[in-house]
C-alpha cells in the first residue's frame, strides 16, 4: 500500500502559474532565501520580440550566469584539491612517526613494508640498496632488496634527480620483489645515507596505473625518503 501511495504522490500535477504567483506573493523573500533559482530563470526582455531590437541585457545576464557557473566549478575543484592535499599531508605525517619509531634496521624495514602501504594507500613499499664493497650486516635484514651498483642513478635518470615516477607500467621485480605483479604505477626515491651505507632507494608501488604519474608533486614523498635516509644513517653509520 505504501508503494501505491508513493506512486500516486509522484503523479501529482505541477502548480499552475496562478498558484506559483500566489505563493511568491505570499513569500516575497523566497528568491532571497533561494538565490540559486535565479540562475535557472530567463530574464525578461525590455522590448517585444517583434520590434526587431536585440536586448543586450539578456545576453549580458546569460554571460554572467555562465561565468558564475564557471567560478563555482573552479571553487569546487579548489576545495576538493585542498582536502585531498590535506589528507595526503596527514598520512605522510603518520608515516614519518611510524618510521621514527623504529629502533633497529629490521624494524625500519618492517615499518616501510608493513605500515607505509596502509598509511599511504599504496600496495607495495620496499627498501633497496646497491651492493657494498664492505660487508654490512645491517643491510642484510629480511625484506631489503639488493641492487647492482649504479642502478639507482640509472633509475633516476641522472645524478641531479631524486625521484622517478612511472605510470601504466608493470613493477620491476628488482625494486618490488614478489610484489612486482601488483604494481602498475610507482614512485622510486633516492636514498643517500652516506657513511658506510651505499646508495639506495625507497620504492612505492600501486595497482592503479595513475596513482603516480609524470608532473605529480613529489615534495612529500621526497621528505619521507629523507626521514628514512636519516634512520638508515643511525643504524648503519
Amino acid at each position: 500500500m505504501a508503494r501505491k501511495r508513493d506512486d500516486a504522490a509522484l503523479q501529482l500535477p505541477l502548480p499552475d502559474e496562478r498558484q506559483v504567483t500566489a505563493f511568491l506573493q505570499a513569500h516575497p523573500d523566497f528568491l532571497v532565501r533561494h538565490p540559486d533559482l535565479l540562475l535557472s530563470l530567463s530574464p525578461p526582455s525590455r522590448w517585444a520580440e517583434d520590434d526587431g531590437v536585440l536586448d543586450m541585457q539578456v545576453f549580458m545576464i546569460d554571460r554572467l550566469r555562465d561565468e558564475v557557473e564557471r567560478v563555482r566549478g573552479a571553487a569546487e575543484t579548489l576545495i576538493h584539491t585542498s582536502r585531498s592535499n590535506m589528507s595526503i599531508q596527514t598520512r605522510t605525517h603518520r608515516a614519518v612517526l611510524s618510521i621514527l619509531g623504529a629502533d633497529t634496521m629490521a624494524e625500519l624495514v618492517e615499518a616501510v613494508s608493513d605500515d607505509l602501504p596502509a598509511l599511504l594507500d599504496v600496495d607495495v613499499a620496499t627498501l633497496c640498496f646497491e651492493k657494498s664493497e664492505e660487508a654490512l650486516p645491517e643491510l642484510l635484514a629480511p625484506g631489503i632488496l639488493t641492487l647492482p651498483v649504479g642502478t639507482v642513478a640509472q633509475i633516476m635518470g641522472g645524478a641531479d634527480r631524486d625521484c622517478a615516477l612511472t605510470e601504466e607500467m608493470p613493477g620491476d621485480p628488482a625494486l618490488f620483489g614478489d610484489g612486482a605483479g601488483l604494481v602498475q604505477s610507482s614512485a622510486v626515491v633516492r636514498l643517500s645515507p652516506g657513511g658506510r651505507s651505499p646508495e639506495g632507494a625507497m620504492a612505492l608501488g600501486s595497482r592503479h596505473g595513475r596513482t603516480f604519474h609524470a608532473g605529480q608533486a613529489t615534495e612529500l614523498i621526497t621528505f619521507l625518503a629523507r626521514v628514512v635516509e636519516g634512520s638508515v644513517r643511525r643504524f648503519v653509520g
